[in-house]
């Protein structure tokens, strides 16, 4: 069941890295402008673990969060159990899913769009991204751009399934 309104966005360094100790290894501000323009006005799904890093709803977004747990709730957030479930609330609207790791393996193939910050760095980091494969993926869009206050370079890529 692939749902074409159902982009995954993500940050990520140059070993597919996301994450450490549930946290970005890193704060790239024109990512997180990059996010915010990208993902404002639409909802955005996510794994539990990423919500509680995060802390609460973020502004002028429906936010649906999938826990396990049935009982789990937050003000301001709708739940799911599944994947699944949270697309299903979605019905014909546009969303996007926005991680953790376990959410984005579950959603991988059921989106037919990535939005990824590549950032040409390694950091240390405990979770990761699923690999690109080429031949599924194609690349569309890219811009590139290079950080003076972090010394490195990343890219806002787009890629679409092929």
């Amino acid at each position: 069941m692939k749902n074409p309104q159902l982009t995954i966005i993500v940050a990520m360094d140059a070993n597919n890295g996301i994450g450490i100790d549930n946290k970005l290894p890193w704060h790239l501000k024109e990512d997180l402008a990059h996010f915010k323009r990208t993902t404002t006005g639409h909802p955005i799904l996510m794994g539990r673990k990423t919500f509680d890093s995060i802390g609460k709803p973020l502004p002028n977004r429906r936010s649906i969060v999938i826990t396990r747990n049935p009982d789990w709730r937050h003000e301001g957030v709708e739940t799911a159990t599944s994947i699944e479930q949270a697309v299903a609330l979605l019905g014909d609207t546009p969303g996007y899913l926005i991680g953790g790791a376990q959410i984005f393996i579950e959603g991988f193939q059921l989106c037919d769009r990535l939005i990824v910050t590549e950032i040409a760095k390694v950091f240390e980091c405990d979770t990761f991204f699923p690999k690109i494969d080429p031949k599924e993926w194609k690349e569309v869009t890219r811009e590139q751009y290079h950080s003076a206050e972090h010394g490195f370079d990343y890219a806002f890529v787009t890629y679409e399934r092929g």
